[in-house]
């Protein structure tokens, strides 16, 4: 038995396949506990995760009170770039929004419960493509900070959903869709956006396939704060889930919780 804080799941994608690690130090591959029963036992305490300190209740996935008034990383505008406040002088660290809104994030297309249209810092959106359980993604093109993606993404948010239906991603693999076709089509009905505020990148698919047995056929959510105790033979991994065959854990969603971990 093994006792983790937990954290986000580090995913690495390796030949189109997605590999999974329990812990942030990547020494418990998760993929290798295909069809083994796995039980989660919550020890009741708790941590932030960016202060360390013991806390009853987490906001924001893993963060105390404090830390979520007041890190950059917890404001509103993380969730919604088009309201970033950098040029009113107003941010909760400035410092560190110059270094993670100042610079270039792609626009992207992928097919995760069914086509949508997402953002993420940088030029490589794989980790954000596997964090929402997408099994294919294009890139579509590049803009030059954070607040501009914002308002690129409102403006897609009339033709493309922008949302992951977590549900219907964790019952079945989506119907294909033309990311090509509907990447072009895209670039093509909006071209005053494109030359204001996106540079299109050249970008072939992206496949991406999910260690999965068996996908459940009711989707039913584990919860630390009602049962302590989860258990059950582990069927698949998929975005931030753990599919087991007595339900699905989000493990993000209780990051700085300590567990013990043990698998038969």
């Amino acid at each position: 038995m093994t006792t983790l804080k937990i954290r986000k799941m580090p995913a690495q994608l390796k030949n189109g396949k997605v590999q999974y690690f329990l812990d942030t130090d990547k020494s418990i591959l998760l993929n290798e506990f295909l069809g083994a029963k796995l039980s989660f036992s919550f020890t009741g305490k708790i941590n932030c995760i960016a202060c360390d300190r013991s806390i009853k209740k987490t906001f924001n996935q893993g963060h105390c009170f404090p830390c979520f008034q007041s890190l950059a990383s917890c404001d509103s505008c993380i969730v919604k770039p088009e309201t970033c406040h950098f040029h009113k002088g107003t941010c909760r660290e400035p410092d560190w929004g110059q270094e993670h809104c100042f610079q270039d994030h792609t626009i992207y297309l992928a097919n995760s419960s069914g086509l949508k249209v997402g953002i993420t810092r940088g030029i490589n959106p794989n980790t954000r493509w596997i964090d929402q359980g997408a099994t294919a993604g294009i890139i579509v093109g590049t803009v030059k900070d954070r607040l501009t993606a914002g308002k690129v993404e409102v403006s897609l948010k009339k033709q493309f959903a922008d949302k992951t239906n977590w549900r219907k991603m964790l019952s079945s693999d989506p119907e294909e869709v033309d990311l090509v076709g509907e990447r072009k089509k895209l670039l093509e009905d909006l071209p005053d956006l494109v030359s204001k505020h996106l540079e299109p990148s050249a970008s072939k698919v992206q496949k991406i396939k999910f260690p999965i047995l068996q996908y459940p056929e009711k989707v039913k959510s584990h919860n630390f704060d009602k049962t302590p105790e989860v258990s059950g033979v582990l069927h698949g991994i998929k975005g931030q889930y753990v599919i087991l065959d007595s339900g699905v854990l989000n493990l993000r969603k209780f990051s700085g919780y300590q567990v013990a971990f043990d698998a038969s």
